[in-house]
């Protein structure tokens, strides 16, 4: 018997992360011999449904999502970071409706490759811990996640980003150097102007390629970070990359000789491709990241020259075993449908 599946979470964004977690996510869906149909709910339904070669319904389209649930055999929500209250409750509160509105069709419910929290709302909180509790399965990305999961009596397995999956082919490495950065609370114009004096000192006979992941969160900080390069030094070469297609992203990282980033998927495939990296970290999951394969990183609150010359005479060799060991099991995923 076939199935159908919808799939939930912050598509049609253009974020580089979530659209390629879903691209991988889509892919492996079709490998499946019981899958039939595929719908993303997504907030640029068109884009998706031609990237994807899937149907796509627009996410606050409600009256069409629940119609749509109620068709299938399955709903996946994920990945990503969609159950937390940092960001938004609203947003928060969107995607738990979502996972009631299948629970209450009797869909099975999977959870899929997320980090949970933090929910400060207390009331939140309990009602995502009971709405979890009726979750068919659920993977998590994090100990964190799986340790809030497990104090609250929900079984739940610990996983790797789908990203790690990509195959991404050996290209040579040009004589550029990648700057990824994107808005947060913590970039602040004393750790801009920090940063750019850094990466003329060091670099400054290099192509500097400033890279957007998410025009709407990354564009703004980039090109205000080039002013400060460009009052340093005028004559300073630099090239703005903004988001593009994801192959196109993956490709730009993959060629960099030296990549400086926020993102946790900027700092993935640099990984992944064998490109020296220094993350800055600005989340957790960065700092786990980092501690992971043994990197240097920035900390925003402390001394970036320091960091810059201990990273600069330090060797990028990566542990490749411990790379292949993350990929994330999809099988487990197809026998759970």
């Amino acid at each position: 018997m076939t199935k159908k599946i919808c799939i939930s979470g912050y598509y049609g964004f253009d974020n580089f992360g979530d659209e390629t977690i879903l691209n991988v996510l889509v892919q492996n869906l079709k490998q499946f011999k019981q899958v039939s149909d595929i719908t993303v709910f997504s907030s640029n339904p068109q884009k998706t449904a031609t990237g994807l070669d899937v149907k796509s319904i627009k996410s606050f389209d409600i009256k069409s999502v629940i119609k749509e649930i109620a068709a299938s055999d399955c709903l996946i929500s994920g990945g990503g970071s969609l159950l937390q209250d940092k960001t938004s409750a609203k947003s928060l509160i969107y995607y738990l409706l979502l996972i009631v509105i299948a629970q209450l069709f009797k869909k099975k419910t999977i959870i899929f490759a997320q980090g949970i929290g933090p929910i400060n709302n207390k009331f939140l909180n309990y009602l995502t811990i009971n709405v979890l509790k009726r979750a068919s399965y659920i993977t998590v990305r994090d100990n964190n996640s799986l340790n809030l999961l497990k104090r609250n009596g929900i079984n739940a397995q610990i996983c790797s980003d789908p990203v790690w999956n990509i195959n991404i082919p050996n290209t040579e490495k040009k004589d550029k150097i990648g700057i990824q950065l994107r808005n947060f609370s913590t970039v602040t114009e004393n750790f801009l102007e920090e940063l750019a004096i850094c990466i003329n000192k060091f670099y400054s006979d290099k192509e500097i390629c400033l890279l957007s992941l998410q025009n709407s969160q990354d564009i703004e900080v980039l090109n205000k970070f080039k002013n400060y390069l460009l009052n340093i030094n005028p004559n300073i070469n630099i090239t703005l990359i903004e988001n593009t297609a994801n192959e196109k992203v993956i490709n730009d990282i993959a060629q960099m000789n030296t990549i400086i980033a926020m993102r946790y998927h900027a700092c993935l495939i640099a990984i992944k491709a064998g490109v020296k990296l220094l993350p800055i970290n600005y989340d957790i999951k960065v700092e786990t990241l980092s501690k992971d394969f043994g990197l240097n990183y920035i900390n925003m609150d402390s001394e970036t020259e320091h960091t810059f010359c201990n990273f600069i005479s330090s060797d990028t060799k990566y542990n490749q075993e411990k790379i292949n060991n993350l990929y994330f099991n999809f099988k487990e995923l197809e026998e759970k449908l």
